[in-house]
């Protein structure tokens, strides 16, 4: 990572990601920030829809899931503290477009609101979304991109729920995809197993917008 190695006490840092699944990759951005910042606040993106959160099949883990897949890794008092404040309400399309619309400033209020720390930076590994963190007055600092390849991971978990029956369950740690997830994680997606079968042979009913991905349902 291109910053400081020495810690920086009394200074928060900020991750908006989608984190769906959290991977090793996630792990390891995360165990960096936590080595140098005083707090390492994780925002997994939720999109609603009359109060209800939306999930489709890149979006196939819940807010709470995927919460829970960072606090079984780093627990609830480490440091790593995990908001759901990074959230889209319906219809999607009055975020756009960034910086010109006011609800897009909405969520970045709604983003810091929380944070104890008066001074903070963001993360991301991400040159164009660094351009937009700044812009936001978020503070990114520079860093080199790891690889994440949630995608791909979420893609070998569909493919095996394709090729399984009805009646499988993942069982022990053989499969291809949990080489790139932390254990704890493998077991949070095997306990939810029955979603990755929901979407594994459904449409992907998301819009791709300005290098940003959204449900088409609740979008307009």
């Amino acid at each position: 990572m291109g910053y400081s190695n020495h810690k920086q006490y009394g200074k928060a840092v900020l991750l908006l990601a989608h984190l769906n699944p959290v991977t090793n990759s996630h792990i390891r951005i995360i165990s960096n920030l936590k080595s140098l910042y005083e707090t390492v606040y994780i925002f997994p993106v939720r999109f609603l829809e009359h109060k209800r959160e939306i999930n489709t099949r890149s979006f196939p883990f819940s807010y709470d899931i995927r919460r829970a897949m960072i606090e079984t890794v780093f627990g609830s008092t480490s440091g790593v503290v995990v908001l759901p404040d990074y959230v889209f309400c319906a219809p999607y399309i009055k975020y756009l477009p960034p910086l010109v619309s006011p609800y897009s400033w909405f969520l970045r209020n709604n983003i810091i609101r929380n944070i104890s720390e008066s001074k903070f930076v963001s993360y991301t590994g991400d040159w164009i979304e660094r351009i937009g963190l700044k812009l936001y007055r978020l503070n990114p600092v520079k860093a080199n991109r790891l690889e994440i390849s949630a995608s791909s991971i979420k893609e070998m978990m569909y493919a095996q729920a394709r090729e399984e029956n009805s009646n499988y369950q993942p069982h022990g740690y053989d499969e291809e995809w949990q080489k790139d997830i932390p254990v704890e994680v493998s077991k949070l997606i095997r306990d939810n197993w029955i979603l990755v079968k929901k979407y594994a042979s459904s449409p992907d009913q998301t819009l791709k917008i300005m290098g940003m991905k959204f449900p088409t349902q609740g979008f307009f």
